[in-house]
């Protein structure tokens, strides 16, 4: 692929304020990707500004500098101002303006030059420069890539190496999946060379639970996992109130949708999760199926084609579930058919 790099190299050579943004609802490929590049040309003496939407679940906020990010729901004066100011805008791990949710219209009427960093398909043609492979494991991997490309790796330090070793790790699952290509280990392996611990990364990011989510997950877990067999499918629901009674805080749910795949013979799995104002929608999949398409034709959303979200803002927790199991039917075939 064309990772662009004179006009990338160009662009930063110029810029004199360098505004990065990641989507709403960070996970750890955003944090990852975002700090790893902001690290990355703060040592290239930038003036650079890294924006989210909303905050990040507890256990990403540990990566180096996380407190430097500016939330849009707590500084939007000075977002507003850093968007007015900036002439390069790095957007990483969204392929559309719309899901940097309450930055939307900030984002579409700033005049600086746009840089797309990204692996999900089909980007939206919003973005002046677009580097996008949906063959690499993250955004994080991708923008290891292009520093390579740019020959940036002289900037590169501790701190951006772990930044962007944990966005890789995170979007894997630990290298579980998405993590074919023998390129993300080389790369990984490099970004290792620095000095990281591996061990510490992975308590930080996948052991340090709440006890409150232990005991979400085990409910979850027993009493609101259905299993379809008929359709090698199995799903999670829960209602506000559920989510209220366990104390429910943001990152809670990271990653329980997964827990239906871990059954023999299932290969989809789905979570639903009432909100005050829609439903939110996760797939998951194994081998080809491909949920980004189940989930942009039946519901509002996209991603890739084994992991996959949306929302659903017309009906009900009960009539998403019934849509849903409705939907199954149609795709039959291809879910009893694992070609792992």
């Amino acid at each position: 692929m064309n990772y662009k790099t004179k006009p990338c190299i160009e662009s930063v050579e110029k810029a004199k304020h360098i505004v990065i943004v990641g989507h709403e609802n960070p996970d750890g490929d955003a944090v990852g990707s975002v700090l790893g590049l902001w690290h990355l040309l703060n040592n290239m003496d930038k003036k650079v500004t890294a924006v989210f939407p909303n905050d990040a679940p507890y256990f990403f906020k540990w990566m180096p500098d996380y407190n430097k990010i500016l939330l849009y729901t707590q500084h939007k004066a000075n977002i507003d101002k850093a968007f007015e100011e900036a002439d390069l805008v790095f957007c990483l791990d969204f392929n559309e303006k719309r899901r940097v949710g309450i930055l939307e219209s900030t984002l579409t009427s700033c005049r600086a030059t746009k840089i797309l960093i990204d692996h999900h398909p089909y980007p939206e043609k919003f973005f002046d420069i677009i580097i996008s492979d949906v063959e690499v494991s993250s955004t994080a991997e991708l923008v290891t890539l292009l520093i390579k490309k740019c020959k940036w790796t002289k900037y590169m330090d501790y701190n951006t190496a772990e930044c962007l070793f944990t966005g890789i790790l995170t979007d894997t699952l630990s290298f579980t999946v998405n993590a074919s290509r023998a390129i993300t280990y080389a790369l990984s392996s490099e970004l290792l060379k620095y000095g990281l611990n591996n061990e510490k990364i992975h308590q930080q990011v996948f052991n340090s639970y709440t006890e409150q989510r232990m005991h979400l997950i085990g409910y979850a877990i027993y009493k609101k996992m259905k299993i379809l067999p008929t359709y090698a499918t199995g799903y999670i629901y829960l209602t506000r109130d559920e989510l209220k009674e366990f104390d429910f805080r943001n990152g809670d749910t990271e990653g329980l949708v997964n827990y239906p795949l871990s059954i023999k013979g299932i290969n989809m799995a789905a979570l639903f999760l009432e909100k005050k104002d829609f439903i939110k929608i996760s797939f998951r999949s194994i081998g080809n199926i491909p949920v980004n398409e189940m989930m942009s034709t039946h519901f509002s959303g996209g991603g890739h084609k084994n992991a996959a979200g949306g929302d659903e803002k017309s009906l009900s927790l009960s009539q998403t579930i019934e849509k849903f199991e409705k939907m199954l039917p149609l795709y039959k075939d291809i879910l009893k058919r694992n070609d792992l």
